[in-house]
């Protein structure tokens, strides 16, 4: 009988492994949340101004490489809007303060923070002048594994196969939420561009990953922006589903393992 040689463990390995786990931790311990601003004041006697603000949870700090994703993007939207209101200062009468007024809000917020991953939504409100700004609602889920960003959309098959596997809960939910607003119910869409009163397609929605157990994503959101469900003035429209089988089965293949069914 051939005798076997028993293998010693690895304690150097172990100790180095518990070390990075506790500088992780460690790290997420002293993460802070980012609140930048830049704001600027129309020179000499002209009316006018530029407003910038850009912020993101602890959770995200304490993702370096995610940090320095959000501050190319921060650093980004922020020489794009200078540009703009430098072009507007030197082009427009002077007694037009609103065309030197702009604005540009981000703020990101965790939607659920899971062992391997980090979902995240971004709502950004910008103003470059007439009557309002716009509203818009993104999505970024980063797989703390591999350091990777995807939004909640492309975790899926497609924003068609979703609306097949929601199936008419999901004009039922939009209807009843709208009427809420509304104080009475909702006729019949008169056409396929009635958009006041049709089911919006998910390809104009933002798909939100999210988790009421903490260990993987069991619901999800869906936002619906102004002019997308509703009128401008009725703001934007979110509805939470919860993940079953249907949804499960319009998840890609790689991302199956993140998402389980409700209990």
């Amino acid at each position: 009988m051939k005798k076997q040689t028993a293998v010693a463990p690895d304690h150097g390995r172990s100790v180095a492994a518990q070390a990075t786990a506790s500088a992780v931790k460690q790290a997420a311990a002293d993460a802070k949340p980012v609140d930048f601003t830049d704001n600027e004041t129309a020179p000499g006697k002209v009316e006018g101004s530029r407003r910038f603000s850009y912020s993101w949870p602890a959770a995200v700090s304490a993702i370096p490489k995610l940090a320095a994703l959000l501050t190319r993007e921060r650093d980004k939207a922020l020489a794009s809007q200078k540009a703009q209101w430098n072009q507007a200062l030197a082009s427009t009468p002077d007694d037009c303060a609103s065309c030197r007024s702009f604005g540009t809000k981000n703020e990101w917020q965790v939607v659920a923070d899971l062992p391997q991953w980090l979902s995240l939504s971004d709502l950004a409100y910008v103003y470059s002048g007439g009557a309002h700004g716009m509203t818009g609602l993104s999505s970024l889920v980063w797989d703390k594994r591999v350091g990777r960003a995807v939004t909640g959309k492309e975790m899926f098959r497609s924003p068609g196969a979703l609306e097949r596997a929601l199936g008419p809960t999901l004009c039922e939910k939009l209807d009843k939420a709208r009427a809420k607003k509304r104080g009475e119910p909702i006729p019949k869409p008169s056409g396929s561009d009635d958009f006041l009163n049709g089911c919006p397609h998910l390809d104009e929605a933002t798909i939100l990953p999210g988790s009421s157990g903490g260990e993987k994503f069991d619901r999800i959101g869906i936002w619906f922006g102004p002019y997308v469900a509703g009128p401008y003035a009725e703001g934007s429209y979110e509805l939470t589903f919860p993940v079953d089988s249907a949804i499960i089965d319009a998840v890609k293949p790689e991302y199956a393992s993140a998402f389980t069914i409700s209990r």
